[in-house]
């Protein structure tokens, strides 16, 4: 399962494995090498510091490198929720922001050669109950300036109803850019180390120090006087930010098409979500469709709504034959608007950028902007509505509460009921995942490619047990979004370690 961004890609020559070059210090470390991170990164090494990016796996790996990458401030029916919850003014700051981001981005592509498209954005009803939901956003629209029109016909082969259209936004594949950032940050005298995560985080006074995976197996210490966690869920419990999201994953298809492709980037306003844009590739170009989107770890077959989602490609554009296969994880936040700020108030040592709800390809470089300019002692002036703490989340209390009263029934439903989360049959000998034991002895076992895996289920975040993704082929915690590989290796979330053996023998 690779995306079309990072399939055929060749290991780049910039990122030592291990630190093993350079001290272990910096002015400002960034934690996480997607668009956010290390955006911010060379922002700050334009302006002269000494930068340290450390990622986990490899850059883009995460959500950068399996989007849909839209660069869109059209986006779905977000705005219009912005602006039944938070007013015209703060909605319009959120565009702002995304505007600058998305500006920042498309001319940073043109001065380094970087491919960009640029296309109508629509956001459509597939029936005539999507109708409402889409004029509501035509209406968001207008009342925050952006130059959107309702079409009544859009020529495309599957079922339309009208749509809002946003001229002149822009696609591309994000790898390219993310490496010309990685490039530029080496160029400044930044530094960037794959294959390194960061396992905890304490400060005191003006120095930050970060406890990295060293090549021993034992933790490196790292030091700076400032740290940026552009991780998606951030990593630390500090700010209670994994009680504040609600962590999604959705998947996408690429398939070679015979016939036309069609050429807006398309989404639906109303269920089940289909995302639609082409993709130019070395041979043509690919149709990209995205959808069958859950809360990650509560979704008992994730691969039916994938095999709906196929069928529909297949059926409204005949002859596609499905090249690559890709799924991500995006966060949804209390009060539909970014968390990008301080961990905790008033805090100057340790930053977070979360919560893009799906559009991170301008929102991630949003939050780099305001991160660093707040790190640099600037200010932008729509950056209100991307704080990490502020009075308008109180609008989103009583979604707080439902999503924490949904964990808390998911944590004692994984102790109590295991068999209740069984994924397909038993993988004694087919392929699939289950969680079966008594509570002081719960195993997760799993068959993938012919070979048996046996791991504790529970989570190393805070104890949820995991669930069997039969898509992604992973282990997923239903409480705030980590996952694992069959083997229990981590694969991201606020959790920080592997999942431990199984011991048969207790």
């Amino acid at each position: 399962m690779t995306s079309l961004w990072l399939s055929e890609r060749a290991e780049q020559p910039w990122a030592p494995s291990a630190l093993d070059q350079g001290p272990h210090s910096a002015d400002i470390i960034v934690v996480g090498a997607g668009i956010t991170g290390l955006m911010t990164a060379v922002l700050l090494a334009r302006a002269g510091k000494d930068v340290l990016v450390v990622e986990a796996r490899t850059v883009g790996a995460c959500a950068t490198g399996n989007t849909t990458a839209k660069i869109s401030l059209l986006q779905g029916t977000h705005l219009s929720k912005i602006v039944a919850k938070h007013g015209t003014r703060l909605a319009r700051a959120y565009v702002d922001g995304n505007r600058e981001g998305q500006d920042w981005v498309v001319q940073h592509c043109e001065a380094r050669g970087v491919a960009v498209q640029r296309e109508d954005a629509y956001t459509y009803a597939q029936s005539a109950e999507g109708v409402p939901s889409a004029k509501a956003e035509l209406k968001a629209c207008q009342a925050v300036g952006l130059p959107a029109v309702w079409d009544d016909d859009a020529d495309v082969p599957f079922p339309y109803h009208g749509g809002v259209r946003l001229p002149d936004q822009a696609q591309f594949d994000p790898m390219p850019f993310l490496d010309s950032l990685a490039v530029e940050l080496l160029d400044r005298g930044g530094r960037l180390v794959e294959h390194t995560r960061v396992r905890r985080v304490s400060w005191r006074g003006k120095t930050v120090r970060a406890y990295v995976n060293g090549a021993d197996g034992r933790d490196v210490e790292l030091q700076a006087g400032r740290l940026v966690l552009a991780t998606g869920m951030p990593i630390l419990d500090r700010g209670g930010f994994f009680a504040r999201l609600k962590p999604s994953r959705s998947y996408c298809l690429a398939f070679h098409v015979p016939g036309d492709i069609t050429r807006p980037m398309m989404i639906s306003a109303d269920s089940p979500t289909r995302s639609v844009r082409y993709a130019p590739v070395a041979d043509g170009e690919r149709l990209i469709v995205g959808g069958a989107g859950h809360t990650v770890g509560r979704e008992r077959s994730p691969s039916k709504a994938l095999e709906e989602l196929s069928s529909w490609a297949r059926i409204h554009y005949p002859g596609a034959a499905q090249t690559h296969f890709w799924s991500a994880q995006d966060y949804t936040p209390i009060d539909d608007l970014p968390y990008v700020g301080p961990i905790l108030p008033n805090n100057e040592s340790i930053y977070v950028a979360t919560g893009f709800n799906k559009w991170g390809m301008t929102n991630g470089p949003a939050a780099a902007l305001a991160l660093a300019s707040g790190i640099l002692g600037g200010r932008m002036d729509w950056a209100r509505a991307f704080a990490s703490w502020s009075p308008h989340e109180l609008s989103g209390l009583p979604t707080a509460l439902q999503a924490n009263l949904e964990v808390g029934f998911d944590m004692v439903k994984g102790w109590i009921t295991p068999a209740t989360r069984t994924r397909r049959r038993d993988p004694g000998a087919d392929e699939g995942g289950v969680v079966s034991g008594p509570p002081w002895h719960l195993e997760a076992r799993c068959r993938v490619d012919g070979k048996e895996h046996r791991v504790s289920p529970v989570c190393t975040h805070l104890g949820g047990i995991v669930n069997w993704n039969d898509a992604d082929k992973a282990w997923e915690c239903p409480l705030h979004g980590s996952r694992f590989a069959p083997d229990g290796t981590l694969l991201e979330g606020p959790a920080t370690r592997d999942l431990s053996a199984s011991n048969p023998g207790e």
